[in-house]
């Protein structure tokens, strides 16, 4: 196991109190978990390889034997985290003989026995995924992001995240009606309509869970590297300034540059030489331009 600890280089940061740091660890990240203390992490966002992805470089596990492959590792991982931190997956099903494989949700099912709780599904829609044609579906756009809690309360801070209210409010909040002042019953049978009236002069709304980024696929010589922005928002959602972000599969290093930007702590594995390599270049790279 090699450790490489990059330290920031603008300590005096407006947000961050102490010393800024991150550690690229060259090892199984099953191994690497094992040596973490418990309840040591706020927030755990990764994207592992996919079932028979990648072969060349992390061998390509198949999807019958996914599941079985993957659960030691969060077993590990829900050790290590926070009572009150997140941890977001980044999967896909992969299409066997003809139809969509079942590992995920089976994934799902296997790691509420763990006890973890599956608190939300947020998805990734790409909005420059690569074209294609098949005989019998079309291209993917989107991908999972699963969020899994050890508890119900855990730390989420919403208002970092707000987003424009768009173009909606302009026609919308033009011209309120008395129905539009007041919080009636709902017209289909459940819960109660919304006071449209409280949202006059706001700039800023909650975004959904849907999620609209491009992809990175052909930069950083990474076969799968993940938009920065994708961890970032995530970072900014679970967690607060020297907070512990982990990345048990780092690859070319874009959650722990995410992390550094964001002023946390990040801990990145990573099994290949050769990525954990490009991952402390391009750490060492973007953080002297902070």
């Amino acid at each position: 196991m090699t450790i490489n600890t990059i330290e920031k280089n603008n300590l005096f940061s407006t947000k961050a109190k102490t010393k800024v740091k991150a550690d690229v660890i060259l090892g199984d990240c099953l191994d690497v978990l094992k040596t973490l203390p418990d309840n040591s992490v706020d927030l755990i966002v990764t994207s592992p390889p996919y079932a028979d992805q990648r072969k060349s470089t992390y061998g390509g596990i198949g999807p019958d034997k996914y599941v079985e492959w993957f659960l030691p590792i969060t077993k590990e991982l829900k050790r290590v985290l926070h009572p009150k931190g997140t941890f977001i997956l980044n999967i896909k099903e992969k299409v066997a003989n003809g139809e969509r494989h079942t590992y995920v949700m089976e994934l799902i099912m296997e790691m509420r026995k763990q006890g973890w709780l599956w608190t939300e599904e947020f998805i990734w829609h790409k909005k420059n995924c690569f074209p294609g044609k098949w005989p019998n579906r079309f291209r993917d756009a989107w991908e999972r992001l699963l969020q899994f809690n050890k508890t119900k309360e855990f730390n989420m801070y919403q208002d970092e995240v707000r987003v424009p209210m768009g173009d909606w409010a302009k026609t919308r909040l033009k011209n309120l009606s008395e129905t539009d002042k007041r919080r009636d019953n709902s017209k289909v049978g459940s819960g109660f309509g919304k006071n449209v009236s409280k949202w006059v002069g706001r700039e800023l709304a909650y975004p959904t869970n849907v999620v609209v980024m491009a992809t990175e696929s052909s930069n950083k010589n990474h076969s799968a590297v993940f938009p920065k922005e994708l961890p970032s928002w995530f970072i900014k959602l679970f967690t607060k300034p020297n907070d512990i972000v982990l990345d048990p599969f780092l690859g070319s290093g874009t959650t722990s540059i995410a992390a550094f930007q964001l002023d946390r702590n990040s801990i990145g594995i990573e099994i290949q030489e050769e990525y954990h390599k490009l991952a402390v270049e391009n750490i060492n790279q973007q953080t002297k331009m902070i």
